[in-house]
């Protein structure tokens, strides 16, 4: 094996190790193994990484003569809902599933939030490990313990922080990823540079294609930068009271889009929806004095540079709608908006209490350039 990078999370007695590897897969027994209490190994994955990559995966658990069983759920959000929450806890109740078992959250973001959510309830609490294998999920969601599902008011509105015991994340997965799934993971890496480093920023500017395009030494310190990055802010602020709040520039924006095509992903991805956000942020950044034209015009060129959409496109969008959908949104407190905003490239920070009325003409604005 080669590479081993060991990146650590600290939280006190909740600390864990999330592990980069090119393939890391190919041992993950070794990974796993202290973590398992003698009791039953439980496989939650989506079926798009379990037909890619389960075989690899099971080879080492195989060889090692311990008890398991797969759950496979649906690829896609439409998994991130209260009846999949069901069928997958039947399942593991269905066996027997006991605190001493191991829960392996194997797949996209979408499987981790599940399966964390999942393991932090079954029995008040089952140990679990993340296994992502898209680059959305090893710098984002597979790192913090957030842990959700959807409800009909919005995204993540129901779950709770459970912290994996480790995570485990193979680059060489990657190569299997569609292009636009590469792009959706990378809006989560760039946001890094805007939010508080403004020399990252400049490094993706200048090698993103690099990143985009192959499994290079480029997209390997890209990964690692932001996991490191996240990790240093999750210590900081694990239950998003501060400072982690950050981590959401341009989400509530991109949840509004999200909402706006019924969560259809083949319309908008997480990412793709995120990428957007970040420049209508910036853009309402600028509107209210907060960031000046020349760095929110260098973030709008960066992201369109790169191929992602930067204004919405003609899905009916409706400014009140994705106002009510904002309001939705867990940052808000007081029934007010709170949004994170820029002050500059590498200088995120949240602007509590947004002006309503400034923020429905800026809306209206974006929705008639789709029109």
């Amino acid at each position: 094996m080669n590479n081993l990078s060991k990146i650590a999370v600290g939280l006190d007695t909740r600390s864990y190790e999330i592990l980069v590897q090119n393939g890391i897969l190919n041992n993950v027994w070794e990974f796993i193994s202290p973590f398992l209490k003698n009791g039953k190994l439980h496989i939650i994955s989506d079926t798009n990484a379990f037909k890619l990559h389960g075989e690899k995966l099971l080879s080492s658990i195989k060889s090692n003569n311990v008890k398991y069983n797969i759950i496979e759920i649906e690829s896609g959000e439409k998994s991130k809902s209260f009846a999949s929450f069901e069928n997958v806890i039947e399942s593991l109740l269905s066996t027997g599933a006991e605190r001493g078992d191991l829960i392996i959250a194997f797949g996209g973001g979408v499987t981790g939030d599940l399966s964390g959510f999942v393991a932090g309830v079954v029995n008040r609490g089952i140990d679990f490990i993340q296994i992502p294998t898209t680059l959305l999920s090893q710098v984002d969601s597979s790192v913090g313990g957030k842990t959700a599902i959807n409800a009909k008011a919005g995204k993540n509105l129901v779950g709770l922080f459970w912290q994996p015991r480790a995570v485990l994340i193979d680059p060489l997965v990657l190569e299997t990823l569609p292009k636009r799934d590469l792009m959706a993971g990378f809006a989560e890496i760039f946001k890094i540079g805007l939010i508080n480093d403004a020399q990252f920023f400049d490094y993706c500017d200048k090698n993103y294609a690099k990143i985009l395009g192959e499994n290079s030494t480029s997209r390997r310190f890209a990964i690692e930068t932001a996991i490191k990055a996240k990790a240093n802010i999750v210590a900081q602020d694990e239950r998003e009271g501060g400072i982690r709040a950050l981590l959401n520039l341009g989400h509530t924006f991109a949840h509004a889009i999200e909402a706006g095509v019924n969560y259809n992903e083949q319309i908008w991805r997480h990412g793709e929806a995120v990428s957007c956000g970040i420049v209508m942020a910036a853009n309402f950044s600028h509107q209210l004095g907060l960031l000046d034209e020349k760095s929110a015009k260098r973030i709008e060129n960066f992201i369109q540079n790169c191929g992602y959409r930067t204004k919405l496109d003609d899905n009916g969008f409706n400014a009140n709608d994705m106002l009510e959908t904002m309001r939705h949104d867990k940052k808000n407190s007081g029934g007010q908006i709170n949004l994170i905003l820029l002050k500059n490239i590498g200088q995120a920070f949240i602007y509590k209490n947004a002006p309503i009325d400034k923020l429905k003409i800026f809306l209206e604005s974006e929705c008639a350039k789709a029109a």
